[in-house]
């Protein structure tokens, strides 16, 4: 299974964990991930404040490098596959958009090579079965929440699963043993966009899911999209000194992976969180009253 990789400037910075669990579990499952040589951001944090046609074209060109070698591209980061499905859908759609968009990138792209979402990848094209058999540590005990937030389900056509109850989280963390709870804010915004901006109501709406997650029992909350994931997990002290305790951790799927495939926890980057992740692990394979699962 190869397909074109491309990490984007969150999984060389502060989602450092996503791109080196991702590496980690593709090379596992046989999935070869051939990195977009002299890829460019693709603007998804402030392209299209400064113009339509940036926007699309910063993601073009990404999509053009891989269309030339016949990949499609497995995209990690929910707003870089945003961005990357968004021009995609603009270039097969409109003759003349496809047209603007060459002249600004200087070269072909049709919209042949698809944007996928890496979750996507793992969920439909190797399959929930095929990640089952690669597990060695079951990861029975740990009772999680699946949080998707805003980019892995909206826009509509944008969106690689349901738009109102997205599963491809849920089915994969079942696959690998863990206890999927049930609640209301998996798809909710996490503000994240906002705490330079509107720092206390990015907060504020941090606050709500963090609640929430506590209320509900759960050990750690799982996620797939690093924007969210950097939220989530760096606002918890700002919470705590405000607002009371909160200790949450909070890990890629693809961290989830690696783990229950037996793969040591600092190769996975498990030890860079804000919020102390390594020792919720200790849980796995434990009941509720200490003995083994």
């Amino acid at each position: 299974m190869d397909y074109a990789y491309y990490p984007g400037c969150s999984l060389e910075s502060t989602g450092i964990e996503f791109h080196a669990s991702t590496k980690a579990v593709a090379k596992e499952l046989g999935i070869n991930l051939i990195e977009i040589p002299d890829w460019n951001c693709c603007g998804a944090s402030s392209a299209h404040a400064r113009g339509h046609w940036i926007s699309l074209a910063l993601p073009a060109r990404n999509m053009a490098i891989a269309e030339a070698a016949g990949l499609d591209v497995a995209i990690p980061c929910a707003a870089c596959y945003a961005r990357s499905k968004k021009v995609e859908l603009e270039v097969t759609e409109s003759e003349e958009a496809k047209e603007k968009i060459e002249e600004i990138i200087g070269r072909p792209y049709t919209g042949k090579s698809k944007a996928r979402n890496l979750t996507e990848i793992l969920h439909n094209d190797l399959g929930v079965d095929a990640i089952k058999a690669k597990v060695v540590k079951p990861l029975k005990g740990l009772k999680v929440l699946t949080y998707y937030g805003c980019l892995m389900s909206r826009p509509p056509e944008l969106a690689c699963d349901d738009i109102e109850d997205p599963v491809m989280l849920d089915h994969i963390m079942t696959a690998l043993g863990a206890e999927v709870l049930q609640w209301g804010f998996k798809t909710e915004c996490c503000g994240g966009s906002l705490t330079a901006c509107r720092p206390q109501v990015g907060l504020d709406m941090t606050k709500k899911i963090m609640d929430a997650a506590k209320k509900s029992g759960a050990d750690c909350i799982v996620t797939a999209c690093p924007m969210c994931h950097s939220n989530l997990d760096m606002r918890q002290d700002q919470l705590s000194k405000k607002y009371g305790a909160y200790n949450i951790p909070v890990y890629f799927v693809t961290e989830m992976m690696g783990v229950a495939m037996g793969m040591n926890a600092k190769d996975l980057c498990i030890n860079r969180h804000f919020v102390e992740a390594e020792s919720t692990l200790g849980k796995i394979g434990k009941t509720s009253e200490g003995g083994e699962a």
